[in-house]
């Protein structure tokens, strides 16, 4: 009987159609239950007794767990079904989640909003935001040292000529003192070359000055631009234009007083003036520079006020030490007493075999040194001496 029960079985469960897995799930183990601890019995003491795990979690008071008039009784994880927890603990005291599911009793100093990892938080991102302020400042600072390096720079290489602060080459004394009144002081007659043939000089002209009529012309040189008018006196037989054109030639020469850079010089025929260059008669020039008392005697220059007083006789007659070379005499002559209108004093001979300053008073004599009618040599540089008392 039971056999064939046990036949009829199998033929019914092959005659079965196969049952498709799909839609087949797996059934999960049931989870562990938790078995509620029972309430807590009321005593009203702590018995001494040995510390014992309950495995359902619940104390007893024979086993010396705390009742409920314990001050940790009542409390969730005081010895109710939540660890060995020792007597007296207090489950707000402990760190982190429960470990039965329960929500933290206390949060984790090392983690929420006010806890030690988000004061690290804060300290690390003032540390970058003080970074990157440290090499925003130093970028600003180094920008500004090549900015003001380079402004420093421009105005040495592109600063216009003729201003405040030209260059002047530092063997330059520059004027000792405003424009005044000076002669060449006359120890005797300068000695000249004589002439081939005589030349005309009268002991007076007429008194009156004429001026080229060539116009103005163009600026010399760079710094303070210095306006100056020509004349020359009339009845001495001297063109008013050729001795225009010879005072301009070497007022710009760039070895004349332009080379310092501190002045320039104009040429006009009207208007106002900073000073005028006249050719006069060996009498007239007495009695313009008597005017200012200087002693000319007829035979030297001199400067005074705003004139610059050429006497024809130093003009025509060659000293000595200029022999076959009236150009470059003429230009002594010229620069002297403009270098005196200018508020350079008198100088002597440096060192023998150097170039005489041009304010020395060269037609008496060059005391060893070479005659130089030109205050700057070829290479720019002033050509000074001894001061003259």
């Amino acid at each position: 009987m039971i056999k064939w029960a046990r036949l009829s079985g199998m033929l019914s469960s092959d005659m079965q159609p196969p049952r498709s897995r799909q839609g087949r799930r797996r059934r999960r183990p049931d989870p562990p239950r938790r078995h509620p601890a029972p309430p807590p019995a009321a005593f009203d003491s702590y018995e001494q007794g040995s510390y014992e795990h309950d495995p359902h979690g619940a104390g007893h008071p024979g086993a010396g767990h705390p009742g409920a008039g314990h001050p940790g009784a009542g409390q969730p994880g005081a010895g109710q079904g939540r660890g060995p927890y020792p007597p007296g603990t207090n489950a707000s005291d402990l760190y982190g989640p429960d470990p039965y599911g329960d929500p933290p009793r206390r949060p984790d100093p090392y983690q929420g909003s006010s806890g030690m990892g988000q004061d690290l938080d804060r300290a690390f991102v003032g540390a970058s935001r003080s970074r990157r302020l440290f090499r925003a400042m130093v970028v600003i600072v180094v920008g500004l040292i090549l900015l003001a390096g380079i402004g420093a720079l421009g105005f040495l290489f592109f600063s216009p000529p003729g201003k405040g602060g030209d260059a002047v080459p530092r063997n330059d004394p520059g004027p000792k003192n405003s424009p005044q009144a000076h002669v060449d002081a006359a120890p005797g007659t300068p000695p000249v070359v004589t002439p081939r043939r005589p030349l005309f000089i009268p002991a007076r002209g007429t008194g009156r000055f004429i001026r080229p009529s060539a116009g103005t012309s163009r600026v010399y040189g760079r710094g303070k631009v210095l306006r100056y008018m020509v004349e020359v006196e009339g009845g001495i037989r001297q063109q008013p234009l050729a001795f225009a054109r010879s005072v301009e030639k070497i007022l710009a020469d760039p070895r004349g007083w332009t080379a310092g850079g501190r002045w320039g010089f104009k040429r006009v025929d009207s208007g106002t003036y900073d000073f005028v260059v006249r050719l006069a008669s060996p009498g007239t020039v007495d009695k313009l520079c008597g005017a200012y008392g200087l002693e000319t005697n007829g035979q030297v220059n001199c400067s005074g006020g705003k004139q610059v007083v050429v006497n024809l006789r130093r003009w025509l007659l060659l000293t000595t030490y200029y022999r076959q070379q009236p150009d470059h005499y003429h230009a002594l002559v010229i620069n002297h007493e403009v270098g005196h209108r200018l508020g350079y004093n008198h100088m002597t001979c440096p060192k023998k075999g150097r170039l005489a300053p041009v304010m020395q008073q060269q037609i008496f004599g060059l005391k060893g040194c070479r005659a130089n009618g030109w205050p700057y040599d070829q290479r720019g540089r002033f050509v000074t001496g001894p001061a003259v008392p």
